[in-house]
């Protein structure tokens, strides 16, 4: 790809200090392409710590106290599939570990360790790493990965660009990122409904296979045409056209028209084209859209097989429709996940748009009415005391109607909404809180089970590990590992210093099967063993 060459990362395991040096300085890990991102003295930790390094590369003994070297590998090839596994091992464990190491590990290399031969093993193991790399990284591959996959980008842009869930401002970054012309100059959604009344209520396949062959001959009579893009969208086929001019839609029309005429004659089907309005930008196609459904429903008055233009039957209706429900889904969109710049910004396009577009006073008491519909079923929804938002024994409606222009109703709707968004922030920050503050009580009341990991605990939360391991950290500034390995270190502490058992009943009683291993995990947290540290203790007491 470059001339830089890939730094991958080491974790070596082994419970001799000697061994790290040796292995350390057998080799130019730099000029090859690693560095040592640590060590661990058995594999207990190693796992503690390939948690936090996500190293690419494991080197490890196969004879190690507290846990071998070959459940090290299994483990860690559960959490890590892509990471690679090195062991090294004494002669006499050789053919001990011959047929576990051909499932876990990529290599395996016996003591005393030969540095051409572990060269080698490096060597062959970043040929791998680089490999793998290269793939992610394969720009050809994406590309054509890109290419393959715009068919379906571009029906998904076309069918969120009718739903008015993209925003005005990002049609045009899109349609070039999909390679998609939006020259226009004018816009129109049509909308081809199968009849279904003919066909079984469990034949379902049978009605999406019909409406295969009505969008096939849709494409063949369509082609080269308008511009023409057509495709499946709720069981129904749907047209989105780009035409030269206002005239061209009696034209596009009159096609439509013939094409459910020949639907009945070549596919069986029973097809009503409604055609919606025609617009001079991309972002009313829904409102295109809306109308072109609207003008199927005619079909119980002016028949079916046909096409129903809803401006020549309709031709107020464009007055009434729904421009803005893309506004009111963005505001609260906003509320939900945004800041308070981008919910001011949400508002003020509202506004705007209002401002631009001649409305009769019933149609604006109707879009008032029906945001604050939508605000105060949000509340709801979201569990909110609304009379501490809206104001107690206040009539919203009596607010409104104070209000005397489309900025005061933006200055209003945005101090309301602000409230309610804080209140959502609030809410996702306490249930947060609730969930990590769960979680530590469950350790607190259980971190004498030898068994408490990530897996119990995500399962008595019901989450995934990764949601899980990502709150936890961001809300306690530790791994849950360390977080249970340190509360077990302060209960070691305060049971050591107040009452006179064993270490290994200590052990057993902070969670801990092997007594070694939590000595040794002790003097790593305290700097001496349980023992030496309650002599201590003892001496500057009697001091």
């Amino acid at each position: 790809m470059g001339s830089i060459m890939e730094q991958y990362s080491v974790l070596l395991v082994d419970d001799e200090e000697d061994v790290f040096q040796v292995i350390m300085k057998k080799l130019d890990w730099e000029s090859m392409g690693f560095h040592i991102a640590g060590y661990a003295r058995n594999g207990v930790e190693a796992l503690e710590m390939a948690e936090e390094l996500q190293a690419d590369v494991v080197m490890t003994d196969i004879k190690m106290p507290y846990m071998d070297g070959l459940t090290l590998c299994k483990k860690l090839k559960e959490l890590y599939p892509k990471l690679k596994v090195i062991i090294f091992s004494g002669f006499d464990e050789f053919e001990y570990a011959k047929e576990a190491i051909k499932i876990e590990a990529e290599e395996y290399i016996l003591k005393p360790i030969d540095s051409n031969e572990l060269r080698e093993v490096f060597e062959r193991i970043k040929v791998n790493l680089d490999r793998e790399m290269d793939e992610k990284r394969n720009v050809d591959k994406l590309r054509d990965y890109y290419t393959k996959s715009l068919p379906i980008l571009q029906e998904s842009f076309y069918t969120s660009l009718i739903d008015g869930r993209i925003s005005e401002d990002m049609i045009e970054s899109y349609a070039k990122k999909y390679q998609i012309e939006l020259t226009g100059p004018y816009f129109v959604a049509a909308v081809l409904h199968i009849s279904t009344s003919g066909i079984a209520q469990d034949a379902d396949m049978d009605a999406v296979l019909l409406a295969v062959s009505v969008k096939q001959l849709a494409e063949e009579e369509l082609h080269g045409r308008w511009n023409s893009k057509i495709m499946m969208y709720l069981r129904d086929v749907m047209v989105i056209a780009q035409l030269p001019g206002e005239s061209a839609v009696k034209e596009f029309t009159d096609t439509m028209d013939k094409l459910c005429k020949m639907a009945k004659r070549v596919c069986n089907a029973c097809v009503t084209a409604g055609i919606g309005y025609l617009c001079d930008s991309p972002s009313q196609l829904p409102l295109s859209y809306q109308g072109a459904k609207s003008a199927i429903s005619y079909r119980v008055i002016y028949g079916h097989t046909r096409a129903i233009n809803i401006a020549e039957i309709n031709p107020h209706e464009n007055a009434d429709a729904s421009w803005e429900e893309p506004f009111i889904k963005k505001i609260l969109k906003k509320i939900k996940l945004g800041g308070k710049e981008e919910l001011q910004d949400a508002i003020q396009e509202l506004v705007a748009h209002m401002t631009n577009n001649t409305m009769s006073l019933q149609k604006y008491w109707l879009l008032i009415m029906e945001i604050i519909t939508e605000m105060l079923r949000f509340g709801a929804n979201n569990q909110m005391n609304l009379e501490s938002i809206m104001g107690e024994n206040s009539d919203v409606y009596a607010q409104i109607t104070k209000l005397d222009s489309p900025q005061a109703l933006g200055q209003w709707l945005f101090e309301k909404c602000r409230e309610i968004q804080k209140h959502v922030l609030h809410e996702r920050q306490d249930t947060t809180k609730a969930f990590v503050e769960k979680a530590v009580e469950y350790v607190h009341e259980h971190y004498s089970d030898q068994n408490l990991s990530i897996e119990t605990i995500c399962s008595y939360l019901n989450v995934s590990a990764a949601y899980f391991s990502t709150i936890f950290k961001k809300e306690t500034g530790k791994t849950f590992i360390n977080y249970l390995t340190d509360y077990r270190m302060e209960e070691a502490l305060e049971l050591l210093m107040t009452q006179n058992e064993k270490t290994y009943i200590i052990a057993e009683k902070v969670g801990y099967s092997d007594p070694n291993y939590f000595s040794y995990a002790f003097k790593k947290q305290f700097g001496m063993s349980p023992s030496k540290y309650k002599a201590n203790a003892g001496r500057l007491e009697q001091n």
